[in-house]
């Protein structure tokens, strides 16, 4: 039987020094940094535990953000255990790096306290940097709160460091209104947190002389196909030791994680599905909307957006009649990320429940409890109808005239 570790009395801290000290547990070799709004205490408080004696690893302040990933992959490519943090504009910067991490196979975490994208300049959280990644070849874990943020960084490392895995991880959570934001958190004590992380095992470092090795290789058209093809199936195989990661953590501490994160869909009309704090506020409309009208809602959230679980997308989802996407990141032009995901996942099944779109919070604009149940009854009211009564795509939240790009048609 599985030994379960006893918590810590409780803490109260916010997600970035949740983060932080989920970091320090790990016991990291190198965390390479630069500071950018609103991640920058992650890496501050990691780099006053070095100062202060709590950690024996090495605190590396860089020139960027690019600079910052850069120092990750070689002391990753050396042997070490590494991680770091950014948000939005450096996150940009550090995309070029983001690929190299992820083709060299390098067991990277890195924290995404996400935020919006410019321009216009702004600090606030939406996940623009967050859909920006989604093609870089890492896996994607998404935090709900400060405890989730705590608790999915030990995950992270056994994850990228399984060695039918070895691959980087990012741990997203949502700028501000988690990373700093005070909540109670359960973290674990320190030898049983490293005991969950374990050691870290170099796997063709660079700097084993007594075996060589390559990092950093150039392949044209003869070998580059099969490269990124190998990268693809690891990062798919992924899933199943994302899985018993998951279950191993949930024997030893009693918190439950899944790929995807279902409540009270089994008996749902329609549904919702969203990412980071959102979440929370949906289900808290949801369980308003069924006491108070009788409608039956559920909700639905890929807590791991890389690998996309689309098989779990498509069990949670599947029976309902009627789904609401709520993307908060820009859609530049096309249909929302998440909506484009969930329509795929769905797309093959026999019923294909109706799908809708809203962008909202960009920027870090409010979204509140009445609006999620307005939107959940707008969800009814399709459902009812047994067609799209307004347009596919909407904003949510948005001051001024109503604006609609994606209409449809009556069937």
């Amino acid at each position: 039987m599985a030994e379960k570790y006893d918590v810590q009395e409780v803490e109260v801290w916010d997600g970035n020094y949740a983060a932080a000290h989920a970091l320090r547990q790990a016991q990291i070799d190198v965390v390479a940094a630069y500071p950018i709004t609103p991640s920058t205490p992650i890496v501050e408080n990691y780099g006053q535990f070095v100062a202060n004696g709590y950690v024996d690893g090495e605190f590396v302040m860089v020139e960027s953000e690019h600079a910052a990933m850069s120092g990750c992959v070689g002391a990753a490519a050396a042997g070490g255990r590494v991680a770091t943090a950014t948000s939005s504009q450096g996150f940009a910067l550090m995309c070029e790096v983001l690929y190299q991490a992820s083709g060299m196979r390098l067991p990277i975490v890195l924290n995404v306290v996400n935020r919006a994208l410019a321009s216009p300049l702004n600090v606030r959280g939406d996940h623009s940097d967050m859909y920006l990644g989604r093609d870089s070849g890492w896996i994607q874990l998404d935090a709900f709160n400060a405890q989730e943020a705590y608790d999915l960084n030990l995950c992270a490392f056994r994850i990228g460091e399984h060695l039918s895995v070895r691959l980087p991880v990012m741990v997203h959570q949502d700028g501000f209104v988690t990373s700093h934001t005070a909540q109670n958190v359960n973290p674990l004590k320190d030898e049983d947190a490293y005991a969950f992380v374990g050691d870290f095992v170099p796997h063709e470092e660079m700097l084993d002389f007594s075996r060589p090795v390559t990092y950093g290789a150039q392949t044209e058209e003869d070998w580059h196909f099969e490269h990124k093809a190998k990268q693809h199936k690891a990062l798919m195989d992924s899933r199943a030791i994302i899985d018993e990661v998951f279950a191993d953590f949930e024997k030893k501490t009693g918190r439950a994680y899944k790929r995807v994160e279902s409540y009270m869909i089994e008996d749902a009309e329609v549904a919702i599905v969203a990412l980071g704090t959102t979440v929370e506020t949906c289900i808290l409309a949801a369980k308003q909307l069924r006491e108070e009208e009788g409608i039956k809602v559920g909700v639905v959230s890929p807590r791991c957006f890389r690998p996309f679980p689309f098989d779990k997308i498509r069990e949670a989802l599947e029976n309902v009649n009627a789904i609401c996407c709520l993307d908060r990141s820009s859609p530049g032009g096309a249909m929302g990320a998440l909506f484009n995901e969930v329509s795929a996942a769905l797309y093959s099944t026999q019923k294909r429940p109706l799908v809708t779109n809203y962008i909202y919070g960009l920027g870090g604009r409010d979204f509140s409890i009445a609006e999620a149940k307005r939107i959940m009854k707008e969800q009814k009211a399709h459902a009812d109808a047994g067609y799209i009564t307004t347009e596919i795509q909407q904003f949510s939240g948005l001051r001024g005239p109503k604006l609609g790009f994606f209409e449809t048609k009556r069937r």
